[in-house]
């Protein structure tokens, strides 16, 4: 018997576990790797973390690799973040010649377990080239986004499709997002792992361990937003919100919490930024996480009255599940796939300012069996939805598809 997924099967059904049993049958035995640009700190070393373990034990030898770089580029991918989400940026041609070099050198490291692989997973533009520079591949090669691609800056895009259009499926997280390609194109939203750390149910000492350590009083409505030192992710407009609800609520707070990634060269100078916009309020708790703080940033999100994702761009915000696995009504941006994961006035509200979520901050503070009501509906949402098992799923049903090269049905014994 597989232990680990059958870990799972309390949450979602022993019919979940078995049905990835027999998707995972026929691939037994295939090689597979994953390949993104860091071991820690954002939502796709977050999910990889546990999906390689997990399609390990469903019998499918699942590895995962990471791309090295120098601050050039680091530097030139984090402008392909911006562009791909739709900011007008110029890259020097000095910092696309070092995500060339960059990406030739990491083929010649990874060269011998990529070339034989069944299927590869190239997450996110970092590693887009290295298919171009391993002579000989065997598989798959498929390209996953988890950006905001609805408009992306074109001349960038054009320049990032070059190489994106040689693999041999592209995967996005919502149909807004897909960009037209020559191959086929997969829809499928990232997950949360329920198991983790920062999902279990933790005791209520241990949740007001936490807010004591941070001065947090358990007693006064709480706003929780957790995520990366990012302007996408609007920290200064949550503050903002925050001014604006404090108004009618004077004892209300906000943490505003998250780690940093080596991928990430910007962090630094929106964290002294997000600083500068709290003006010592003594309310606003800006606290500088680890990544491995998964039972701290449960404890926080438990202890939330309101869970906040106000981004102005979002692939896909893991945090607005997270808070909604712990039956919180989440307050998020109206843009990408917060759109998928709040639905409007049933699992929280989506909001297009300051002054609109704070708005919404002061209505469900006034009306706590509406915000109870939402937090039950946001936890079932996010079971049928957004679970790691969903989406483990939904890969090995691509690469079915992909391996047994047929556009027809596949039928499983």
């Amino acid at each position: 018997m597989n232990r680990l997924i059958f870990d799972y099967a309390p949450i979602t059904g022993l019919d979940v576990i078995e049905q990835l049993q027999q998707l995972a049958k026929p691939l037994k035995g295939l090689r597979v790797v994953h390949v993104n640009s860091t071991k820690a700190g954002g939502g796709v070393a977050e999910i990889l973390d546990k999906m390689i373990p997990l399609m390990n034990d469903l019998g499918i030898d699942t590895s995962w690799e990471v791309i090295n770089g120098n601050p050039d580029f680091y530097s030139c991918t984090k402008h392909f973040h911006n562009a791909i989400q739709g900011n007008n940026v110029q890259i020097p041609a000095r910092l696309l010649q070092a995500y060339e070099r960059t990406n030739t050198e990491n083929a010649s490291r990874l060269e011998a377990k990529l070339r034989d692989a069944d299927v590869v997973f190239i997450h996110d533009p970092q590693p887009a080239p290295l298919l171009q520079n391993i002579k000989g591949r065997k598989g798959k090669w498929i390209w996953r986004c988890h950006i905001d691609a609805n408009k992306p800056n074109r001349p960038v895009w054009k320049y990032l499709r070059n190489y994106i259009a040689q693999y041999d499926a592209s995967i996005f997280s919502l149909a807004a997002f897909a960009q037209p390609m020559p191959h086929p194109v997969y829809l499928i939203p990232p997950s949360i792992d329920p198991l983790n750390e920062k999902n279990i149910e933790l005791d209520t000492n241990e949740i007001s361990s936490v807010c004591d350590q941070f001065n947090i009083d358990r007693d006064a409505p709480l706003l929780v937003q957790i995520s990366r030192f990012d302007r996408f992710k609007d920290p200064i407009g949550v503050i903002q919100a925050l001014k604006h609800a404090k108004k009618f609520v004077p004892n209300l707070q906000l943490v505003l919490a998250g780690g940093g990634a080596s991928d990430d060269p910007e962090g630094e100078e929106v964290l002294e930024e997000v600083r500068l916009a709290s003006n010592g309020d003594p309310d606003i708790h800006i606290l500088e996480l680890p990544n491995d703080a998964h039972r701290q940033i449960n404890a926080l999100q438990s202890a939330a009255t309101i869970v906040i994702q106000k981004s102005i761009r979002e692939g896909f915000g893991l945090t607005v599940t997270e808070g909604m696995w712990k039956q919180k009504p989440v307050i998020g941006g109206d843009t990408g796939g917060i759109r998928l994961q709040v639905i409007n006035h049933h699992t929280g509200f989506l909001v297009n300012s300051p002054e609109g979520a704070a708005l919404r901050i002061r209505h469900l503070l006034g009306n706590p069996q509406k915000l109870s009501e939402m937090g039950v509906k946001a936890k079932k949402f996010a079971r049928e939805n957004f679970l790691i098992t969903r989406h483990i799923r939904e890969y090995l049903t691509l690469m079915l598809s992909l391996v047994s090269g047929t556009k027809h049905r596949i039928d499983l014994k």
